[in-house]
């Protein structure tokens, strides 16, 4: 995972007042000019502005090796916001070569000093066990440090890890706690795991409206399962009047993220004329795009189409790969299916068809694509 840049030059903001591109750009060279200055002079608040100037391309071509040099100076004089930029430069491999282990020890340096960030960082670097040996409990320890300076991020963690029992005693209703404190600073993902555990009745009381309600506080802010769950939530009536047109709308917008449950149910809209004119065509695009993810409910409906007809010319080979790779994965309407394709087959046809099934992965084109 490539992590940005924990910490910007927010002391030189104040010197930039830009009208013009030429010169707000006049403007950053000569903050550059006088930052190397001081930099030079071994002021560390300069050298680390001075490193992000060089990362940034702010005043000067971008640099990412100019950029580590000064980061480091500044890191040596255990500056810590140097110390974590360093480390993400270690991490993402940035101008030297990736290394986790160096990512880890400026990271340490940098929490050690109680920046809320690093310290974020070095919990997940304990529990992935990345660049050191795996620790739940010091990653809980770390994560717990961030958190209580109010970083969602660390805050959602440490509740995943009080949930699990990873390094803590498994406590749901600490979980919930730690949640709800993400949730409420507007953490997306913390906010759908909230609507959760108020639908289950885990570590609160069981709240369907509370539960809905932070299902759509997190769809609100684009994040694609909370758009899935709230247009099924709407298709199905639950927590919400029935409205297919809203379902429609929030199953397309998570569907356009990529979310394969969406993508699925979006083409079943399509295909019904739910909550939308009926367009077979669409139907065929949104169940293509999730069984080419690999969605077996998906392969089957397109497997259905494919024998019926609809939105595409018949091909009963095809359907019957497509059958096959969905009751590959376990799917009861498949595994029914199968034997009746056959019936429509000839032998010939019936290999044709398991060649075109076999060998495919989530990811490629469908077979015959």
């Amino acid at each position: 995972m490539r992590i940005g840049p924990l910490c910007f030059a927010l002391m030189l903001s104040s010197l930039f007042a830009p009208v013009t591109f030429a010169e707000a750009w006049d403007d950053a060279v000569k903050a550059y000019e006088a930052t190397k200055s001081l930099a030079e002079q071994g002021d560390v608040v300069s050298q680390y502005n001075l490193g992000v100037m060089y990362a940034q391309g702010m005043g000067v071509a971008q640099d990412d090796q100019k950029a580590i040099a000064w980061y480091r100076r500044a890191a040596e004089q255990d500056f810590a916001p140097a110390q974590a930029n360093l480390a993400i430069m270690y991490e993402n491999g940035q101008g030297v070569p990736q290394e986790d282990e160096q990512a880890f020890t400026w990271y340490r340096r940098a929490a050690k000093q109680g920046h809320v960030n690093a310290q974020a960082r070095l919990g997940e670097m304990y529990r992935q066990g990345q660049g050191v040996d795996q620790d739940f409990q010091e990653a809980a320890s770390w994560y717990r440090r961030a958190a209580e300076q109010g970083h969602a991020g660390a805050q959602t963690n440490l509740a995943v890890m009080y949930a699990k029992g990873e390094g803590v005693p498994q406590n749901f209703q600490k979980a919930f706690v730690w949640y709800s404190k993400a949730a409420e600073q507007g953490y997306a993902q913390a906010q759908l795991i909230l609507a959760g555990m108020y639908d289950q009745g885990q570590g609160v009381p069981q709240d369907r409206q509370a539960s809905s309600t932070w299902i759509r506080r997190a769809a609100e802010q684009g994040h694609p399962d909370a758009q899935y769950h709230l247009g099924r939530r709407y298709a199905e009536g639950e927590g919400f009047a029935q409205d297919d047109q809203k379902a429609v709308a929030w199953y397309s917008k998570a569907a356009e993220q990529g979310n394969v449950d969406a993508q699925t149910n979006l083409g079943g809209m399509y295909a019904l004329g739910r909550g939308v004119a009926q367009d077979n065509q669409k139907a065929m695009t949104w169940f293509r795009q999730a069984a080419e993810q690999g969605d077996s409910f998906a392969q089957f409906n397109l497997g259905a189409m494919y024998v019926n007809g609809q939105g595409v010319p018949k091909d009963v080979v095809m359907a019957y790969a497509l059958i096959n790779l969905s009751a590959a994965q376990g799917n009861e309407n498949a595994i029914s299916a199968q034997p009746e394709l056959e019936k429509m087959l000839t032998d010939s046809e019936i290999e044709e068809g398991q060649k075109l099934s076999q060998g495919w992965k989530p990811g490629m084109p469908l077979p015959g694509q």
